[in-house]
């Protein structure tokens, strides 16, 4: 089989990648060993996160180390035999994390961030999906005074500096809005610019019908088959017994990435933070309007069509290491205090993995040490929020137009 371009990897942001490229008139085969978006794409929160021009650091807060060392948090749980592989991932985020560095870093991310909203409901009227968008931000809800202070002077900076719009929330407004919430909280913090996703694996697979609409291919494949195919181009072997040539590829393969760049003789420092997520039924008539983030304690609850979902925060372990669902253990039982949840609705957690680098942004751009190959991937906790700007940024690049964002930061050569 003979296309223009092979994009591996069909998580949201491969998905991106490929409709663009179809778009601008490229043929393309989107190829994956499993069916689109059933990855790490299809257990997210569902924020398009338009405040987030902070990437997620390590926090540098004596408090926070000392509750991370005990190992029995519900925001982050890691494995003792997993440390000594990822102690110099660790060390490096730890330091680019230091305030000084991680200012630096948001001012390059916000270029990416600035455009997540108005990408997505690009692609999302096109596919006909604009229905699973909603439009009413998110909030962090609070405990005590001291976090609320915080977070609203944060907020408060963030809006200077990013233009970034948000709502104080008073004891009063969050139980207006959100009566169904532990009465015992202080108020809450409404981010208003995001867009939230009520079936994030829906979004992806209509982002797919549309990629099919135009012309696009998928298949079942192993991207490790990946090899050069003459002077110019790259062949991939099918599930099927084919094998696909192009002149083009562009590896999205999130988490799995580092597995094919390695051979090729790249040495990207990618590691993967775990995740895991759950539907409940709420109890009675209870109603959840926004998606919650328990500030205090590190979980976070999103009203989807399949139910509420409850997501907990980073777990640091080999990617392919068994469940470990402690965090959703730990989280359930105080979520069922700030929200009424009732029975779960699956039949055991979902576990996904996000792909990090330590400097916290995604590398996009072209491959240094190869002709027509592309890297896009390590977007983090952000990959569905900048998956629609990601598949821009590489569809101008791959077809020789200017590029919307300046993708000098993101650049795979930065890491040498």
């Amino acid at each position: 089989m003979q296309t223009d371009t092979i994009v591996l990897g069909a998580g949201i942001v491969g998905i991106s990648v490929a409709l663009h490229l179809q778009k601008a008139g490229r043929s393309v085969l989107l190829v994956d060993k499993r069916a689109p978006g059933e990855e790490t794409s299809y257990g997210n929160a569902g924020l398009i996160q338009r405040e987030g021009v902070y990437p997620y650091g390590f926090p540098h807060d004596f408090g926070a180390l000392i509750r991370y060392a005990m190992n029995n948090t519900i925001d982050a749980h890691y494995h003792w035999s997993a440390i000594p592989k990822l102690a110099p991932f660790l060390f490096s985020y730890w330091m680019h994390s230091r305030a000084s560095h991680h200012e630096a870093i948001a001012h390059k991310y916000a270029k990416l961030i600035e455009h997540c909203v108005t990408e997505h409901d690009a692609l999302a009227n096109e596919a006909g999906a604009a229905n699973l968008l909603r439009r009413n931000g998110w909030m962090k809800v609070f405990r005590t005074a001291r976090q609320q202070d915080e977070r609203l002077a944060e907020a408060a900076r963030w809006n200077r500096e990013f233009g970034l719009n948000y709502r104080p929330l008073d004891v009063a407004t969050l139980r207006k809005e959100e009566p169904h919430l532990d009465q015992s909280l202080i108020g809450g913090l409404h981010w208003t610019d995001p867009v939230t996703v009520v079936d994030p694996h829906g979004l992806s697979k209509a982002y797919v019908a549309r990629f099919e609409a135009l012309g696009g291919r998928t298949a079942l494949g192993d991207a490790g088959t990946l090899a050069q195919d003459g002077a110019d181009g790259w062949s991939v072997g099918l599930a099927d017994g084919t094998t696909a040539r192009a002149r083009d590829v562009v590896v999205a393969l999130g988490p799995w990435a580092d597995v094919l760049t390695r051979r090729l003789g790249y040495r990207l420092p990618l590691a993967v933070k775990r995740g895991y997520h759950m539907h409940y039924k709420p109890l009675g008539n209870a109603v959840l309007n926004h998606p919650v983030l328990d500030t205090e304690r590190g979980y976070f609850l999103a009203p989807m069509l399949q139910g509420v979902r409850l997501t907990t925060g980073a777990e640091f372990a080999d990617s392919d290491a068994p469940q470990t669902p402690v965090q959703l253990q730990r989280a359930e039982p105080i979520a069922k205090t700030l929200f009424p949840l009732g029975e779960r609705l699956d039949p055991q957690p979902w576990l996904g993995r996000r792909p990090c680098t330590p400097d916290m942004m995604p590398i996009i751009g072209a491959a240094h040490r190869h002709k027509n190959l592309w890297f896009s991937f390590g977007h983090a906790h952000h990959g569905l929020t900048l998956a629609a700007v990601t598949g821009r940024m590489i569809a101008e690049m791959v077809t020789g137009q200017k590029v919307f964002v300046d993708p000098a930061p993101f650049s795979p050569a930065r890491f040498g």
